[in-house]
Parts: structure tokens; sequence; C-alpha cells
């Protein structure tokens, strides 16, 4: 979406998703509780289509520019495009990804079912260079937990002109920020857990898919591996897409704020945001996205023990593992087993909310003297 396109996201965030009008009709889409269907219509049966699941497909669509199937997690959505790939396939993809998406793909590389090429995704030359006899490439930007970002236009160019596959995980940028799909990409993935929705309260995925043979292919794939979206869920996300721009602005302002503050401080060995004009990717992110986000990270002069003490002490960031809520949410990343060991043992992610920015500074700077 171009400043120029109409609507704007914050007026397409209210609009999309909605019932056709009609005389004392509902204005919002219902909550369809129905797992058996009449016969005789395209459906057929309850975990092959549910209309609450559609009215938010179609926002999310309307978002990322393509059809879009939505899934029980973002795990459950990103394993149906994995196991479209035939036996022995090579997927190359970054070396500090996501945990999750990294141990998924370990477990698939050592049952000898794919090969996998990990790499320094920010590294566009070590990325071309192992492209060639890909069948995908998945791709994150910014990066999880580190906040790099990835030539996501030159590299999406240089596998499809190799006939790879390309798969880019939008969550942390949003398609507020950029949407892979218009770049070239196949897929898009979102955990809607996240921004889309922004309230903590719900587990869901998504899948942005442009091409009909692909679509179909993964909506069979949701059909049989059963990794559908429950209705009530399905429709709590569709709301907290009514504020997601309003959210997101907020936060992302806070998040800006935040990093140029910390980059002062003298507790802070090293900020990982693009948004700050001395960051290494701070020149790539501004040629092609249209904002930095709301996820930062910061690594301590210290170790594990210092960066959990600041992660305990907080008053108004919550300690806790997510990003994306209304709320404003830290932790050590190093905690989790499956983080990759080249995150330094002190960083520490923090997803920015939309508290009031002094409350926020107040609660960082207190919880960095207990250091």
């Amino acid at each position: 979406m171009s400043e120029n396109d109409f609507p704007h996201p914050e007026t397409l965030a209210i609009q999309v998703g909605r019932p056709s009008p009609t005389s004392d009709g509902p204005l919002n889409p219902p909550i369809s509780l129905n797992a058996t269907l009449h016969a005789g219509g395209e459906v057929g049966y309850g975990r092959y289509g549910n209309e609450t699941w559609s009215a938010l497909e179609s926002a999310i669509a309307a978002f990322e520019s393509g059809p879009t199937l939505v899934f029980s997690s973002g795990m459950a959505a990103i394993n149906a495009v994995f196991s479209l790939l035939p036996v022995g396939a090579v997927v190359t993809a970054s070396d500090q990804g996501y945990s999750g998406v990294m141990n998924l793909l370990r477990g698939l590389d050592a049952a000898g079912k794919i090969e996998i090429r990990l790499v320094d995704i920010a590294n566009t030359d070590e990325v071309l260079a192992a492209i060639p006899g890909s069948a995908l490439l998945w791709l994150e930007s910014p990066t999880n937990p580190s906040l790099k970002i990835v030539d996501l236009p030159k590299l999406i160019a240089a596998a499809k002109s190799h006939g790879c596959g390309v798969g880019v995980d939008n969550t942390f940028a949003t398609p507020l920020i950029q949407q892979p799909l218009l770049m070239g990409a196949d897929i898009v993935a979102h955990s809607l857990t996240k921004y889309l929705s922004g309230h903590s309260d719900i587990v869901l995925g998504s899948l942005s898919i442009k091409d009909p043979a692909l679509f179909q292919r993964l909506s069979d794939a949701r059909k049989i591996g059963g990794a559908i979206a429950g209705p009530f869920e399905a429709w709590l996300a569709l709301r907290g897409i009514r504020t997601f721009p309003l959210r997101f602005s907020k936060a992302q302002e806070n998040a800006a704020e935040i990093a140029r503050r910390l980059q002062v401080h003298p507790k802070i060995a090293k900020i990982n945001y693009p948004g700050l004009p001395e960051n290494e990717y701070h020149l790539r992110a501004k040629s092609f996205m249209r904002g930095f986000g709301a996820v930062l990270s910061f690594t301590l002069h210290g170790g594990a023990i210092e960066a959990e003490m600041v992660c305990d002490s907080s008053r108004v960031i919550t300690h806790a593992t997510s990003l994306g809520g209304i709320e404003s949410l830290w932790e050590r990343r190093r905690r989790w087993a499956g983080e990759s060991e080249s995150v330094p043992e002190s960083l520490i992610r923090l997803s920015v909310g939309c508290e009031n920015i002094e409350d926020l500074w107040r609660d960082i700077s207190q919880a960095l003297e207990q250091i």
C-alpha cells in the first residue's frame, strides 16, 4: 500500500471483513460455530471452511495483497509450507531466525526429509551463493531477535531467477511496513497472535499466497493436516485488526524513542533497532521499508544473570515471551534452549507497546539500575 492508495490503512482496517450491507443486517460477521453443514454447498464440512475464517482471511488479504488462509498457529502455517516440499529438498534459511522455525528445520534435516543451508540471512552475498539448487528460500526480516534487515527485493528476485520458491515471515514488519508478495515472494506468513490481533489473547497464524495453484495445495494441506482456526479466535483476531494501524503506529513511535534513549545509556553494550541512523542496517531498511517496527533488542555490559535481573525488575513492562501486543513485553532470549547460540546471553528483546512513553522509560531506567 502506498501513501496514495485509498483507502488508507486506518480506514481499510475498519472496513475489511464486514458482511455486505443489508437492511437490519449485522455490521460485524457472526461467530460461526458449525462443524456440520447441509449438503449441496461448496464447503461441505467444518474443517474445510468457516464464514468467520473467511471474514478474517479477506481482511488479511486486503493488507498483504494476496489470497489468505488462516491456521491454528503461526507454526501450523509454516509447517504446512514445509509439508509441500519433496523429500531431500534444499531449504536455505537464517542461522539466527525464529527459534521455532529453526528447530523445525533442524528436525526435518535430521530425519532426512530436507537438507538445510543455514546462512547469515542479512549477508546478501552469502545468501546469493546458497540459493542455487534450493527449492525454498525462507526469509524473515527484521530477524528475530537481532533485528537484522534482509535485502528482500534483491534476494527475492535472485531466488525467482533460479526457480526457487520464496517464503517470508512478515510478523515483525507487518504489511504496514512491507508487502513481500508485491516484491515477488510466493508466500507471506504471519503469527496472527502478534500485531494483527494485538491483545495477547489468541494463538493463530496465516499464509498469504499469490499463485492460485499453490494456494490450493496449501488449502489442501490445511484440510488434511487439520490445523484449522477456531471461529471464536478468528473473530477476536478480526476485531483486533480494527485497531491494528493505530496500535502499531503508537508502538513504533514509542520504540523509536526508547531506542534513541537506550543508545546512550551507560549500561547498554549494543542496541539493535534499524530506525537508528547509526544502525548498520538503517540505509537498507530505509530503501524499501515504510517504517522500522516496534521491536528492538539490546545487550548489556554483563551476562545472563544481569539480563534476568533487569527483566524481573520491571513494573510496567511484562516479563514474558511474545511480542506485538498492546502491552510492552521483554525477555532474555537465550533463556530458551532452542535459541541460536549466536545470540548473546545478555540480549533482551523488547516488544514495545502503547503505554505512555515516560512511564515506559522510567520503568526501563529503574530496572537497569538494579544491576
